[in-house]
């Protein structure tokens, strides 16, 4: 699908106008669409081995922790988190490694700065392709991934916990191999894209922000501030490594049990990732962004990382308070299981609803504030006009990302220990070691939600960069000023409503993929559990693989028409309003109901993304609670209840909910490869 994708990029770029520093610089179409072509598939590919890297890791490290889970708890925790950073730290890395050598690369062929060919501040505009082909992949290995897990999920438990009575994991249930391997498969290579996508579309666009704003500064030297990002994310692998490592294995001597809780120990690590990066922040603003022309211009943008950092924290927290059963909010959905299957529904919906209002608030915060900092940095154009407002948003993402590499090993951490649970259940280890296993599930669990609302607040902020990003370039193209967009213009008005529609049907789309799939695992279940009656009593072996190619077909097949939903509802909708303008005499008309489009699709996104979640992740986490032997306990009416929740939530929290801020940020990068054809 890539190539077919970039065989259509390439005929836009070769019938599609330069821009005047394109053309003064000698770059023609053809040159620029081979570039532009490229980029985009190596983008494609290095997104696609981020999410390899990540199963081929996770894969390997789950028996080594079901192993030490034998030995003690903390050497346990140790080996998850540390597998987790190895995986995380090459997914950084390469993100990193990626816009850097494409930009080395153009930079070193192009000539760039040289008399008579391109400026350094002009050149980000050519890497917009990567951030297209990495977030093409994330989607698909997101929404993929997501149907596979989650089918396989559903169905291993309908089947063998509410109608069989056998516990999670059993390896009587012929679902329960596809239901671990969709761990993987969902939650490290999904979100091992996904967060490679971020960070690459995070720095492509802060680039071209840094370039645009230097370029109409008249900065002498503009280098800092184009390679500022790619500075800041190669310190986050750095300060990331050492949180990492500050968890280590003090040995017990001849204590098996739990020492302290693991989320203590991850958050004592997060604490020093987070430590470390405000001061290497402060460090590369000083020394990159310093400008004889604004001598305090590097305080205000170290201030805006600050704030960045910060709304990393508040996310990690609030995602926390919303999905941890230790606080009020999963406790009160425990209890409306109680009463039955009905009320445990309408609790986790409203917990879910309820949970947007904080981060919402927190993302405004975020925004307003490290605008206004940019923007009374002291930097203004020849004019006289502040230029620094949306840099200084540029500089907030990166502060929240620059702790990616740590957040990102939290996630990872988590399907490696949910698969050594299931690695101890089924190899009949002692109640002991699963006892341990169960509490970094758990906490896995917590971890993974936190990661997912971290993922949304970067995607609120990295959208409304590409956004800003989407606007110059469409400035570039049309030779005229492309500042604003005014929604009291009906098409444009339009626009943003079909941008509204199409977060809601990719969503339903999502859902009801999980749906039709889990169907088909649970007849299969049914079918193996009345054909071959020994499976209970341990004499005849289910037909694991039975499972495992129909969850895996289904998703290859399922994840085609939400993917080609989003990628040509865009380029359709701005192409129809471009003809329109064209005959009523607006020309920029294709390009505003895109921007439109692209607005409400955002807050849509943003908000059904937060909610879908933290609801799944609640409804997930009220089970995990009853388990521990709260309410009645395994078995009893109440956790029956309890498992229906989390049936409804798993499509929530781990197809629709992720594939969503994947979603808006593609539907950013695609509309700034695609700007040419809405002008």
């Amino acid at each position: 699908m890539a190539l077919l994708l970039g065989l259509v990029i390439f005929a836009i770029y070769l019938f599609r106008n330069t821009t005047p520093q394109q053309e003064s610089s000698g770059l023609g179409r053809a040159t620029s669409a081979y570039i532009t072509v490229a980029a985009f598939l190596f983008g494609a590919l290095c997104s696609g081995v981020a999410g390899y890297v990540g199963m081929w890791v996770s894969v390997r490290a789950n028996v080594r922790v079901s192993s030490a889970a034998r030995r003690s708890a903390r050497e346990a925790l140790q080996i998850a988190v540390r597998a987790g950073g190895f995986s995380a730290l090459v997914v950084v890395g390469m993100a990193v490694m990626g816009v850097a050598i494409l930009y080395a690369i153009l930079y070193v062929w192009l000539g760039v700065d040289s008399p008579g060919a391109m400026k350094s501040t002009d050149l980000p505009l050519l890497l917009v392709g990567y951030g297209f082909g990495a977030s093409f992949v994330a989607l698909f290995a997101q929404l993929g991934g997501g149907i596979f897990t989650k089918a396989a999920d559903v169905g291993a438990d309908l089947v063998g916990k509410v109608e069989q009575g056998i516990p999670e994991d059993d390896p009587r249930n012929p679902a329960v191999i596809a239901d671990l391997v969709g761990d993987n498969v969902g939650d490290c290579a999904a979100r091992g894209a996904d967060l490679f996508e971020s960070i690459a579309a995070e720095i492509i666009s802060a680039m071209i922000l840094g370039g645009t704003m230097a370029k109409h500064c008249k900065i002498e030297d503009p280098s800092g501030f184009i390679l500022f990002p790619l500075v800041v994310h190669s310190f986050d692998l750095v300060v990331s490594s050492v949180g990492i490592f500050s968890i280590r294995n003090k040995r017990e001597s001849g204590v098996i049990g739990t020492v302290e809780d693991p989320m203590k120990t991850l958050e004592k690590g997060y604490s020093v990732t987070i430590l470390l990066a405000v001061l290497t922040f402060g460090l590369s603003t000083r020394w990159l962004l310093y400008t004889e022309q604004a001598p305090s211009a590097w305080l205000n943008f170290a201030l805006c990382g600050l704030v960045g950092i910060v709304t990393a924290y508040a996310f990690v927290w609030i995602s926390k308070y919303y999905t941890d059963y230790k606080y009020e909010p999963v406790r009160t959905l425990a209890l409306a299981s109680s009463t039955g299957h009905g009320t445990n529904i309408i609790a986790g919906i409203s917990l879910g609803l309820e949970s947007t209002a904080l981060p919402v608030l927190v993302i405004s915060l975020a925004i307003v504030s490290a605008f206004w900092l940019g923007r009374t940095s002291g930097l203004t154009d020849e004019a006289g006009n502040p230029t620094g407002g949306l840099f200084g948003t540029a500089v907030a993402t990166m502060g929240m990302l620059s702790t990616a590499a740590y957040v990102l090993t939290m996630d990872m951490f988590g399907p490696i220990a949910d698969n050594a649970g299931g690695i101890v259940e089924m190899s009949q280890q002692p109640e002991s070691v699963r006892e341990i296993t169960d509490v970094l599930d758990a906490v896995g669990n917590t971890t993974k939600a936190t990661t997912k609302g971290f993922a949304i607040g970067s995607a609120a902020l990295a959208s409304f960069l590409l956004f800003s990003a989407y606007m110059d370039e469409v400035a570039a193209f049309a030779q005229e000023p492309f500042k604003q967009v005014d929604i009291a213009i009906p098409e444009v008005f339009v626009g943003g409503l079909l941008g509204s529609m199409l977060i809601f049907l990719f969503s339903a789309w999502a859902c009801s993929a999980v749906g039709r799939t889990a169907q088909e695992v649970v007849n299969e279940v049914r079918r193996q559990f009345i054909e071959r009656p020994g499976i209970m009593d341990y004499k005849e072996k289910p037909d694991y693989g039975r499972c495992v190619s129909i969850v895996a077909s289904a998703s290859l097949r399922e994840m085609i028409k939400p993917g080609a939903l989003a990628i040509i509802s865009p380029a359709v909708v701005g192409f129809l309003f471009r003809i329109l303008g064209y005959y009523t005499g607006h020309p920029l008309l294709g390009a505003k109901v895109v921007a439109s489009m692209l607005m409400f699709a955002t807050v849509s996104g943003i908000l059904m993304a937060l909610f879908l979640n933290t609801a799944g992740g609640a409804w997930d986490n009220a089970k995990k609670y009853i388990e521990t032997g709260a309410l009645g306990g395994k078995g009893s009416d109440t956790h029956k209840a309890a498992v229906t929740g989390d049936t409804v939530g798993d499509p929530f929290k781990d197809t629709a909910g992720p594939s969503l801020h994947v979603l808006i940020k593609m539907l950013a990068t695609i509309t700034l490869v695609m700007a040419p054809i809405f002008l």
